[in-house]
């Protein structure tokens, strides 16, 4: 499904950027995320690219890819003893999570306040989409526990989360010289499907990230 979606939608955006024709724009940032999924909340620094197709002057459609430096957390955890004979009954150990992002988003971007080639004042959109994310993650932990004897909530070693998002946002914009702007936004990505992993420490509301963005958007071609 998840392959057949990202198929989908890079077909869905060739379309789209070459029925737009002349009136497109390129863009590329930097954000500053904060993860706040149960037990794992972490802190990381990414870079974004995106194009937008633009069908109106308030009205465009856009891609969005963007990965981010691997975030660090740690929990506490308790091993419990899977038969009573069995000692001691509990382990107590430390597991240290890490999670990488990275995402592919298309939606739409519609502007509130001004317009695409606007270069009189600020201009103010607002983005919606869908997603598909793929993270990769791993964990360790503190002592070592022999799982065949004891029950615990999550695992050790490494794997991949790959999940369908909403993606929301809100930014602002002004021209610096000509087409030329300087953007600044803020997102967010919500799960709209589940696949659980064994290597997360908690499996709710992943991924619930928050992001700062802030890069420059080139308009490229004519303006009708």
């Amino acid at each position: 499904m998840m392959k057949r979606f990202l198929f989908f939608s890079l077909s869905l955006n060739l379309c789209l950027f070459a029925s737009a024709q002349e009136n497109f724009s390129a863009a590329t940032g930097v954000s500053l995320l904060h993860n706040f999924s149960p037990r794992q909340q972490f802190n990381a620094v990414g870079h974004t690219i995106h194009l937008s197709a633009h069908f109106s002057p308030t009205q465009s459609a856009y891609a969005w890819v963007e990965y981010y430096t691997e975030g660090k957390f740690k929990n506490d955890f308790i091993a419990t003893a899977k038969s009573p004979l069995l000692s001691p009954q509990q382990i107590a150990l430390v597991a240290t999570g890490r999670l990488a992002y990275r995402h592919f988003s298309i939606g739409w971007k519609h502007y509130f306040k001004g317009s695409y080639s606007n270069d009189n004042s600020v201009n103010v959109y607002g983005l919606a989409g869908f997603g598909f994310l793929f993270a990769t993650v791993s964990n360790t932990f503190s002592t070592n526990v022999d799982t065949t004897q004891y029950s615990l909530a999550t695992a050790s070693g490494s794997g991949t989360v790959r999940k369908l998002t909403f993606d929301v946002g809100l930014g602002a914009e002004r021209s610096l010289a000509g087409n030329i702007y300087l953007f600044a936004d803020v997102r967010s990505w919500l799960p709209a499907s589940s696949n659980p992993s064994p290597y997360l420490h908690n499996q709710r509301n992943v991924p619930l990230p928050f992001m700062l963005s802030a890069g420059l958007r080139i308009l490229l071609g004519s303006v009708d």
